[in-house]
């Protein structure tokens, strides 16, 4: 293939997943508006009326905002890609800071950066109007500015280290770097998982200690019960920058953390808190997060794959106005540009995966607490709390959503539930 057929098929690409995503969004802000109206019959008792309307605002504020925000995007790429500031900014950084791996890996840490300045007005008119406008943001510009700047040190701190180890993998072993930078990536990525909630979670929320009363003494029993030991269970404040709320659990075996965010325990009854944790946990009983790992790795392993053949074609630098010697560096940035545009039409396989997790880890909760009806309730005010999208079209809600919708978890949770009561 010659440089410039490869420079019209990456840019196609690129057009062809924001059509994609514009036909799925026009497809899901019809169907919401058709129901604008009044609920249909399926979800009248979730919301009232005027809860129902102010979430269809909310759904139809997100589609246009991501309609805009992914037009933007796509721009941005056209320019970065076609305008030639790529390969000259690395010559500028050689001849500034010279060609060596660190000075290439710190190349790579500013374009990044430089890349994504242009999309900060659009994350602060989220954050600031958008989630502002239905009561979602609790955070202020000093957070918000903070919060940005912590990132910009952990990517130095963090990813300078692993892309000049990256780099260096050229160097030291040749034509397969690719398989062992991506055993680096995996062992980072280990070690992160022990490490982010010590070190790096309390840079951006404080967690305290869940008092003691009966909510914990609940939560310690639902443990127990389980076989899910954990260490302490901890309260994040969420409500300092956002209205929306969450549960997860962090740390292995013995360092392992239960973490509620406080607007969860405030949203919710202790009986409906404990189903949403038996959900987590049912999560971690059925072998979700290993499996996810596995998958993870696969799908990373045959990425570094396909880089690897990209770096063997010197048609593909060219194409971008790189010279064929750039090296790796200049691949792995163009993989980062490019590699949404391929990977957007697999995403209905990961959903798929996460959402038959998501009813396996309800029936479990189910099983736990012996009734339905407490995470029923709990899933109920979270999609209240949330102003949450309770009529999507059927394809966008298979193509994007990770979880079923409250309609199809609350009928599989009835249907399992009446399926395993024993007739009279």
């Amino acid at each position: 293939m010659t440089p410039s057929f490869i420079l019209l098929l990456a840019l196609s690409l690129l057009v062809l997943r924001w059509l994609g995503q514009w036909y799925l969004d026009r497809l899901n802000r019809n169907h919401v508006q058709a129901h604008a109206s009044q609920p249909p019959e399926a979800v009248r008792n979730i919301m009232d009326d005027a809860t129902y309307r102010r979430s269809v605002e909310y759904t139809l504020a997100k589609s246009r905002f991501g309609q805009a925000e992914e037009l933007w995007s796509l721009a941005m790429k056209f320019g970065f890609l076609c305008s030639g500031f790529l390969p000259w900014s690395l010559s500028f950084w050689a001849a500034w800071a010279g060609s060596g791996v660190w000075a290439t890996a710190g190349w790579l840490l500013a374009v990044s950066i430089v890349m994504g300045l242009p999309d900060l007005p659009l994350e602060w008119w989220s954050q600031f109007r958008l989630e502002e406008r239905f009561g979602f943001n609790k955070s202020t510009l000093k957070i918000w500015v903070t919060d940005h700047l912590k990132m910009l040190a952990l990517s130095a701190i963090l990813g300078l280290p692993l892309m000049g180890g990256i780099l260096k993998l050229t160097d030291w072993i040749g034509d397969r770097w690719w398989l062992w930078a991506w055993v680096l990536l995996m062992a980072f990525q280990a070690v992160m998982m022990v490490l982010a909630p010590i070190f790096i979670l309390p840079l951006f929320n404080k967690f305290t200690p869940l008092p003691a009363g009966s909510l914990r003494d609940r939560l310690l029993k639902l443990g127990e019960r389980t076989g899910f030991s954990a260490k302490t269970i901890q309260v994040a404040d969420g409500s300092r920058r956002s209205a929306h709320s969450n549960a997860y659990f962090t740390g292995f075996g013995r360092f392992r953390k239960i973490v509620l965010y406080d607007t969860l325990i405030a949203q919710l009854t202790e009986v409906e808190l404990e189903a949403v944790l038996a959900h987590e946990i049912g999560h971690y009983r059925r072998g979700h997060i290993p499996k996810m790992l596995i998958w993870a790795g696969i799908s990373s392993l045959i990425s570094f794959g396909l880089l690897g053949w990209l770096a063997k074609q010197p048609e593909f630098l060219v194409a971008f106005g790189f010279k064929a010697s750039s090296g790796i560096a200049p691949v792995l940035l163009l993989a980062g540009l490019l590699g949404g545009a391929i990977t957007f039409w697999l995403t209905p396989l990961g959903t798929r995966r996460s959402r038959r997790h998501e009813f396996e880890a309800d029936a479990y909760a189910r099983n736990a607490m012996g009734e339905i009806d407490s995470l029923i309730g709990a899933l109920r005010k979270l999609h209240e709390k949330n102003l949450s999208n309770l009529t999507p079209h059927p394809w966008f809600s298979r193509f994007y959503y990770s979880h079923p919708t409250l309609v199809e978890r609350e009928a599989a949770l009835r249907r399992d539930q009446a399926s395993a009561t024993p007739s009279a």
